[in-house]
Parts: structure tokens; C-alpha cells; sequence
């Protein structure tokens, strides 16, 4: 691995250059208007290839607040040597140079494999996300069937804007972004390999979904022969054919294979389609537009650990002897709707990254509390199609390995969903100062105060700006960030000297989130020059082999910023076994947070860390609060 984590990113974009749509569906335009959305790919910048020198001086910058001093010198004159005149680094860059002119995006297909592909941890945990939607108000399987149905109905209809290429482009401090993730969504899937995964998209074929209960795999065609949308309540009738079709628990959970190792599904994968019913089964999941599990009920448990366990589901599933099997983990959208009330999604993180994910979410919650409009047309439904696997003893095999290692994991695994309701976006904005730079600043004096260092944080900055664009990272911790947590417990230190470091801190990280949204940051740039070398079967420079390198990319925060109109939070796990994963979206007046950790790690703890950071949060609400501001 790359020591690279790839979330959602900073910098969220406002659908049609508005500030604020007044409701969240949007009219669903039924005109298709072709080559729309070609004609504004092609009037997006290309991602620039940043000079080599900036990136170097910024490499080094960014290494001081976690390199002790002798490391750092070392570091320095590595450096030096890479990006002298007529050396090695001027090589790489003037053939990155010509990569950028060639291609459409001389990062994006290097990412998609470096970061996801051709990484061989299990996807479950270690790199797709999942998303908590707010506990919804049913508690019984006709609730559930209910709720599912209409949330199918919201994003068929959100499907309908993508087919008609009537998406709202979307901006970003007046920039319009690409919007091409939006078209890798729906109907794709990860397939595994042996040593490489890839990705399908059937989007111009696609006409049903998967359904799973059960552990049972079902195809339902979505679309009437007119090609309109089922309606929510043609959706209802055959949710629950296919219910009654499954009420038996004791199948072989077959989704349990898709949490494995990616080399061990990728055997297993070989195995299971030598038989030609597997084969059919497995390629009709993998053409659907997406896959909707419907759950059992989760244990019971205390209000103020439901949103963690709810976490845990979305994310694995809870274990074999909970849901890990009722899903395929390989598809790239995952509707999760469990029995209880329990909702959210789990996504595949290779064709995209969480705000268009997020922006379909808030359209299907929101279309799911309008009354039901359409007429529901009086035809007979055709039966749902139940996908069969023949399971010889080789899968069932695979299958007890695959519940093995996911039980291990989901023990391993520590989660914690916290409301901070003290304040949110509100504060910041009084004391002018960015709301995300504020939580990352609150994190960087959490973790300080627990460890009493700083680490290299990652969180995911958006390259929608450019064609293709996917993400770079913003480093959080800063020489600016160091001052600030090493001075803001220092009883010598006067209350104003704080503020001005936490200004200068604050402003350090928004600076930098700038220069990383426009493709001026330094990790995908070195990765670049990195792989040019690889292409070129040129040894690889020193600098890459460097323990400070290595402990650049060892990010023991991995940090995103994920806004919603829905009131949901995104959770993930670390990207280092002694790590943490923390991803946020911060509301007006609270802060959802998702903190996790891994249990064989004895120094983390996820629930500390939430503790942390809230305590954080407010000393540094406080601080501002209490000292007044100088006279100008």
C-alpha cells in the first residue's frame, strides 16, 4: 500500500451556482438533452503538473512538525540532490510534463489503480465507506419494505437526471466542477482479480437491481415496458415477493466472499464461476444499477450506542452472524435497510468519491418524505428473478474462511458515532473563521494532548475543478498547527498569543486546502513523478525510499470533511493498523462525528479520541470567547 487513503473531500460544491436550492429534489427534467454533458467535460482545465521545485520546498515544509531534526537534514539534502539541475527529478518532471498533454488527466487512471485496484486489503473496512442516514420510523418489516421502496423510487429518479444528462452542474467558489463521477455510480461493480481488480459500468444496459434478504439474491427489474420508473408502490408489491420468497435463514451467505482479501476472492472468485448458474447469478449483480439489502433487526442496544452500531452495520455488516453475508461488497452502491429503522448505504470506492454519493443520498432521503405522486399503472409485474449459486465443497470452504476472517475483523474494529451538540458550523463563521480549518485544528489539539506529538494527518481535498479530477491530500498538520497545540496548554503562554497562533493555524490549513483544490498540493505530484519512474523501469530516487517518505504516508489520522443536507454521518476505518479514521459533517448547530481505531492497537481508542476532540472544541470556543480582541 501507499500509505494512501482516498476519501471525500473539503471544499463542497452548490449545485447550480446557488447558494441555497430552496427544496433539495429537483425537478427531474424528462427531456434528454444529448451531449450536454460532453460538451461541459470538455470546458473543464486539464489537472496541471505543479513546479517541481514548489513541491520539493512544500515536501520538506510539510515534514517538519513529524521529523525529529537530524532526520529532517537528512531529508533535506535527499531532496536537493532529486531536484538539482540536470538530475533525476528535472527527468521525471519533463516526462510527467508530456504524460499531462497527452492524456486527459495524467493522474486519474494511476489513481484508480494505485489507490484502489490494485490495493489487496479486504474493501470492507479498509477502503469503502459507509453512511448512517438517521434512524428512521418504522420498526417492522412492513415499514422497512415501505421505506425501501420509496427510497428505490428517489433514486431511479435521481437515475433519470443522470440518463438525461439534466444534472445540475455543480460549483465551486464559482468554478464548475466535473461531473463525471456522477456517471460511474449507478450500474457499476469491482470485479476481483488475481493480483488486479477492475471496474464495469453497464449504465447504457442496466434495468434492474439486486435485491438481497435473507443471504438470497434477487434481480428486479425496475423500469415498466414503456421504460418509465416502477413506482413506489409497484416497488412495494415486488419487495414483497421477494420476502416471501426467502423467508428461510439457512443458505449459504455467498456475499460473505466480496469481504475477503482481495487475492483470496479473486481465487475464490475463479472457483465459484466455473459453474455456469454461478457465472449468470454473479453477472446479473454486477449489471444491476445497484444492490439493496434489506436487513434483519440489529441487538438491541442503548440510545446513545445506536448510531455506533448502526456504523458497524453499514460498514461490515456486524459479522457472519449478523449481515456481512447479506451484501456484495463489490458493488458500488449499496442501499442498507434494516427491520429496525437502521438505514444507510455502504459504496465502493474506486469510480468516485463521497459528495456525489452524498448528493444522490440527500435527493432519495428527500423524495422519500414526498406524497406519493405517480399513478401506479394497473398491469401485472412480471416475478422477481431469484439468482441461484450451486455450492460445491471448494465454495463452502471459502465461504467458512471468508466468515473466519471477517468475524476477526469486525472485532478488531472500534467505532464510535458521536453528536457534538454544543455548537457547529455557527461558531466558526462568528469568529470568521472556516469551519472545517477549525475541526481540523480541534483534531490536531486532540491528538496532541492524547500523545503529546503530532502526526501526519490526511484529509481528502476535492481535484473536481480539473477534467477527471479525483482528490490530493491536504496536509493538516503544519509547523502553524504544531505551535498552536504545543502553546495552547502552556499555562506561560498569554491568552491572546493562543488566539493568534489558532488564527495563524486556521489560516495555514485553509491556505493550504486552496493550493490543494486547484492541483498545487504535493502528494499526488510526487506519487506522479514516482510512477514515471516505475513506467520507465528507472531505479526508484531516494527519496522514495527514505524512512521520512514512509512516514509521510503513514497517516495516523484519516481525516474527511463530509457535508449533507441530510442529517447523516460517513464513517470509515484507519489507514494505519495505530491510526484513526474521523470523518465529520458539520451541521449549523452540531457536529456528526465518526471516529474509529483498531482494538489489537493498544494506544488507540476511538471513544477517547471523540472525547478529545470534543473537549478540544470547546477549550478552543472558549479561549476565543473569553479573550477580547484587540482594538484596531
Amino acid at each position: 500500500m501507499w500509505g494512501i487513503c482516498s476519501r471525500t473531500m473539503v471544499g463542497m460544491a452548490k449545485p447550480c451556482g446557488l447558494m441555497k436550492p430552496c427544496h433539495l429534489v429537483k425537478p427531474v427534467s424528462v427531456a434528454r438533452v444529448s451531449g450536454r454533458y460532453l460538451t461541459h467535460q470538455k470546458g473543464l482545465p486539464s489537472l496541471p503538473v505543479p513546479p517541481l521545485q514548489q513541491t520539493c520546498e512544500r515536501y520538506v515544509r510539510a515534514l517538519e512538525p513529524i521529523l525529529e531534526v537530524d532526520e529532517l537534514k537528512q531529508t533535506r539534502e535527499l531532496v536537493d540532490e532529486f531536484q538539482k539541475a540536470g538530475g533525476v527529478g528535472e527527468r521525471l518532471q519533463r516526462n510527467l510534463e508530456k504524460r499531462a498533454q497527452n492524456t486527459e488527466n495524467w493522474l486519474s487512471e494511476w489513481w484508480v489503480l494505485v489507490a484502489y485496484l490494485d490495493y489487496r486489503l479486504p474493501v470492507v473496512v479498509h477502503s469503502s465507506p459507509g453512511l448512517v442516514l438517521p434512524r428512521m420510523n418504522f420498526s417492522d418489516k412492513q415499514g422497512q419494505i415501505r421505506f425501501a421502496a420509496k427510497l428505490t423510487a428517489g433514486v431511479l429518479d435521481f437515475k433519470t437526471m443522470i440518463d438525461n444528462e439534466t444534472l445540475p452542474v455543480e460549483y465551486l467558489g464559482g468554478k464548475p466542477l466535473c461531473m463525471n463521477q456522477y456517471y460511474e455510480v449507478l450500474s457499476s461493480c469491482r470485479i476481483p482479480g488475481l493480483k488486479r481488480d477492475s471496474v464495469v459500468n453497464h449504465a447504457k444496459t442496466s434495468k434492474h437491481i439486486t435485491v438481497v434478504h435473507n443471504f438470497q439474491f434477487f434481480a428486479l427489474e425496475v423500469y415498466n415496458s414503456d421504460g418509465t420508473p416502477l413506482t413506489a408502490n409497484q416497488l412495494c408489491i415486488q419487495l414483497e415477493r421477494i420476502c416471501s420468497a426467502s423467508l428461510q435463514a439457512n443458505v449459504e451467505p455467498v456475499g460473505i466472499l466480496t469481504t475477503q482479501h482481495r487475492d483470496s476472492w479473486g481465487k475464490a472468485y475463479v472457483n465459484l464461476s466455473k459453474d455456469k448458474t454461478n457465472r449468470e447469478s454473479v453477472s446479473a449483480i454486477q449489471r444491476s444499477i445497484f444492490t439493496l439489502c434489506l436487513d434483519g433487526a440489529m441487538p438491541q442496544v442503548s440510545d446513545e450506542m445506536l448510531r455506533s452500531c448502526a456504523a458497524v452495520q453499514m460498514l461490515h455488516g456486524g459479522g457472519s452472524q449478523w449481515n456481512s453475508g447479506n451484501r456484495w461488497f463489490d458493488k458500488t452502491l449499496q442501499f442498507i435497510i434494516g427491520e429496525d429503522g437502521v438505514c444507510g448505504v455502504n459504496y465502493e470506492h474506486a469510480p468516485a468519491e463521497g459528495p456525489p454519493i452524498v448528493a444522490l443520498i440527500d435527493h432519495a432521503v428527500e423524495y422519500t418524505r414526498k406524497p406519493e405522486m405517480a399513478q401506479t399503472p394497473m398491469v401485472p409485474l412480471p416475478m422477481p428473478q431469484k439468482l441461484h449459486f450451486n455450492i460445491t465443497p471448494e465454495i463452502k470452504k471459502d465461504i467458512e474462511e471468508a466468515k473466519h476472517a471477517m468475524n476477526i475483523l469486525a472485532q478488531d474494529l472500534d467505532m464510535m458515532v458521536t453528536v457534538f451538540g454544543h455548537f457547529g458550523k455557527n461558531v466558526p463563521k462568528a469568529h470568521k473563521m472556516s469551519p472545517d480549518a477549525f475541526i481540523q485544528m480541534a483534531l490536531q489539539l486532540a491528538y496532541y494532548r492524547m500523545y503529546q506529538r503530532c502526526c501526519a494527518t490526511y484529509e481528502s481535498a476535492s481535484l473536481r475543478m480539473f477534467r477527471l479530477g479525483r482528490t490530493d491530500t491536504i496536509r493538516s498538520a503544519s509547523s502553524a498547527s504544531a505551535a498552536f497545540v504545543r502553546a495552547f496548554d502552556d499555562p506561560s503562554k498569554q491568552n491572546t498569543e493562543k488566539v493568534d497562533l489558532m488564527e495563524k493555524a486556521v489560516n495555514a490549513h485553509r491556505s493550504y486546502t486552496n493550493m490543494a483544490i486547484t492541483g498545487q498540493a504535493i502528494d499526488r505530484h510526487l506519487l506522479g513523478l514516482k510512477m514515471v519512474a516505475v513506467e520507465e523501469k528507472l531505479s526508484v530516487p531516494d527519496i522514495y525510499t527514505d524512512t521520512a517518505y514512509a512516514k509521510a504516508l503513514h497517516y495516523k489520522l484519516s481525516t474527511s470533511q463530509v457535508p449533507s443536507k441530510t442529517d447523516c454521518v460517513m464513517c470509515f476505518g484507519p489507514v494505519a493498523s495505530d491510526g484513526y479514521g474521523v470523518c465529520y459533517n458539520p451541521m449549523n448547530d452540531h457536529i456528526n462525528f465518526a471516529v474509529s481505531s483498531f482494538n489489537t492497537c493498544k494506544e488507540t481508542n476511538a471513544a477517547h479520541l471523540a472525547q478529545a476532540v470534543e473537549g478540544a472544541l470547546l477549550d478552543m470556543r472558549t479561549l476565543l470567547e473569553q479573550t477580547p480582541k484587540a482594538k484596531l
